[in-house]
């Protein structure tokens, strides 16, 4: 029996250098992130006297490209992983991943395989949704592998020598889910006796993206108020860390209703508000956070960023948070009250990984080498 697994490939403009990777997607483990890895093929007479470095390049742009005027730039480029694949400066320390072994027995002895370490700390792969009037590369922060020549791995590189692939690092539901999401809150009336409650109480803390979030809502009124109406909805919180001021929420999904409305003062509520967190209706919201995409891929909404030390964050990365938010109306001389629960909102990780088989057969992807990205002139999508 034969087995086929997925090669992504890309070229050099010239031709002199080629890419196979087998996968484009990298977990990050919180306290460590898989590494990197892949396949150069080299023309043999061009890199003679020559040296080839392979590099991973995290982008992070935080403003838009049309208002980068005299000499403003809103982008940032950080080196986090470099590696001198030819000739190689000593001997090769790992152990060959299964997709490596197959191609460099099936390209020949010209195939030379590397592999590049993020640190754990290393931000993910956000991106913020531009605005329809928008133009050029969107906010937020992207991943690619680089491989070109030069004397050493800081040379500007040509355009020509150059290949570069898009990929990104990914977060995945974890194994052990946390406790179930419960809070309680009063409030008390300056010149009223009694109190209101309101709890609030999710069915899991962690969430599949496309589930559906049941809220239960339990209402107390010791008071002599009367709720007016309810409102409930999911908020995506996002930190822009560079920035002291860099948060704000979006309102993914929501929901008002008066059933079980007017709330009598003595009264009690106990009710169920189904929400549903996706992309579908929000397409043309302006930065509302998204899974960093990837050319010929759909996109849903980012997942919940997971911090090994919520403290210590990457000063270029993007956090994001969800958190179920339920506000009851009691008219304008009685104000407001609100509680706010956060929970998990991922992708799982059943169905990510294959084995390759011995007897495996490569289904390879190619990639476009004559198109244009940022300062580098070389597309990495």
């Amino acid at each position: 029996m034969v087995y086929n697994f997925k090669v992504f490939k890309k070229c050099s403009p010239n031709g002199k250098l080629t890419l196979y990777m087998g996968k484009r997607d990298f977990v990050d483990h919180i306290s460590y992130v898989e590494p990197i890895d892949g396949i150069v093929v080299v023309d043999e007479e061009y890199v003679r006297d020559r040296r080839v470095f392979a590099q991973v390049v995290c982008t992070f742009r935080y403003g838009r490209e049309e208002d980068e005027i005299m000499g403003l730039s809103f982008y940032k480029e950080l080196y986090l992983a470099s590696e001198q694949i030819y000739p190689p400066l000593e001997k090769r320390s790992y152990e060959l991943t299964r997709t490596q072994e197959r191609l460099v027995k099936k390209l020949g002895d010209w195939a030379l395989p590397f592999r590049l370490t993020l640190p754990a700390g290393a931000p993910g792969s956000v991106t913020l949704q531009p605005g329809l009037e928008d133009e050029g590369e969107p906010c937020g922060v992207h991943y690619y592998v680089k491989l070109f020549v030069g004397e050493t791995e800081i040379d500007r590189s040509h355009r020509r020598s150059t290949v570069a692939l898009g990929i990104r690092k990914v977060q995945f539901a974890p194994d052990k889910p946390g406790p179930q999401p419960c809070t309680l809150v009063r409030k008390d009336f300056v010149l009223s006796p009694g109190q209101l409650e309101l709890e609030l109480t999710l069915d899991k803390q962690l969430y599949i993206h496309g589930e559906t979030v049941a809220v239960n809502i339990s209402i107390r009124n010791h008071s002599n108020k009367v709720v007016k109406k309810i409102k409930a909805s999911i908020l995506q919180s996002v930190d822009i860390v560079l920035f002291q001021n860099g948060q704000y929420r979006n309102v993914v999904t929501g929901v008002e209703t008066q059933d079980g409305c007017p709330l009598q003062p003595g009264a009690n509520m106990q009710k169920v508000v189904q929400l549903r967190p996706t992309l579908g209706p929000l397409r043309d919201r302006r930065g509302l956070a998204l899974d960093a995409q990837l050319k010929r891929q759909e996109t849903t909404l980012a997942s919940t960023t997971l911090l090994l030390d919520p403290e210590q964050r990457d000063a270029f990365g993007i956090v994001v948070s969800y958190s179920v938010k339920v506000k009851l109306y009691l008219g304008a001389l009685g104000g407001e009250l609100s509680a706010e629960l956060p929970f998990i909102l991922m992708h799982p990780k059943e169905g990510r990984l294959k084995l390759v088989q011995a007897d495996s057969e490569a289904d390879v992807e190619m990639f476009r080498q004559d198109t244009v990205l940022h300062q580098e002139s070389v597309e990495v999508y």
